[in-house]
């Protein structure tokens, strides 16, 4: 029999994912594209290398900003921790364009080992074009471009068909493409928050980082209409980096636009 605590932590994330379908209506009252996320949504998590607590991560969609006159979800993925001798402290910001889909901004700061990269994208759909921070000049991308923090919340918006790869030519980089999604598989699983069913997906990017295909990372899905991250488990040089959710925050209705 579970604890009373892990009762009352499943219970109110139960409740907590009533809560989506207001926002997501609210979402296409307002002409956004209808997704099960959206601005308050936090979700934190426990992070570990094997079964070392090390650390902790989370994902949030923080606030809808305006980019080059386009309404954005600002969404911001981090993941923070490490031991004496391999420490991880990586972060992805992504404005995701709230009626289409693409991506129009992306910030990656990744700190892993002895690698410590920062970049910053601005990402042109209607061109079909990227310029990175501090080049005067562009470069080719894609029609419908997504970036690595825009395509965990893509991937909670389409369908999922166990034993399926699918492939995507949305990486805002073209050399980069395809992107693949393999749907695994279905299982239950217990996490800090609860015990969930869950749909277990391996996406693989072509870059580095924890979606590179040498990290063969999986993440496990809520096995319902909201689709939140359960968990996640990544392969990194020295081992395995692992997220479990521990708790989650629903969207909450309204939100202010903001200037970047």
């Amino acid at each position: 029999m579970s604890s009373p605590v892990r009762r009352a932590a499943r219970d109110a994330i139960a409740l907590a994912l009533l809560l989506v379908t207001p926002v997501a209506a609210q979402e296409r009252a307002n002409g956004a594209m209808p997704v099960p996320f959206g601005v308050g949504e936090r979700l934190v998590y426990d992070v570990k290398f094997g079964k070392l607590r090390v650390g902790s991560g989370s994902m949030e969609v923080f606030d809808v900003q305006d980019v080059r006159g386009r309404s954005t979800w600002h969404t911001i993925f981090q993941v923070r921790g490490g031991t004496f001798f391999y420490r991880v402290n990586d972060q992805y910001e992504s404005w995701i364009d709230r009626h289409t889909g693409n991506s129009l901004r992306f910030r990656q700061d990744l700190n892993e080992g002895r690698r410590d990269v920062e970049r910053s994208y601005d990402i042109f759909p209607e061109r079909a074009v990227y310029q990175e921070s501090g080049e005067d000049t562009t470069r080719a991308s894609v029609k419908n471009p997504l970036d690595d923090g825009s395509f965990l919340y893509f991937l909670r918006t389409i369908p999922l068909a166990v034993g399926e790869t699918y492939s995507f030519e949305r990486y805002f980089r073209p050399d980069r493409n395809p992107v693949t999604i393999k749907v695994l598989r279905k299982e239950r699983i217990s996490v800090p928050a609860g015990t969930f069913d869950a749909i277990v997906v391996q996406p693989v990017i072509k870059t580095p980082g924890i979606f590179s295909e040498n990290g063969r990372a999986e993440i496990w899905l809520s096995d319902d209409e909201n689709r939140i991250m359960l968990q996640m488990k990544s392969g990194l040089s020295f081992g395995s980096l692992n997220l479990y959710l521990k708790s989650y925050r629903p969207a909450q209705a309204g939100a202010t636009v903001r200037q970047p």
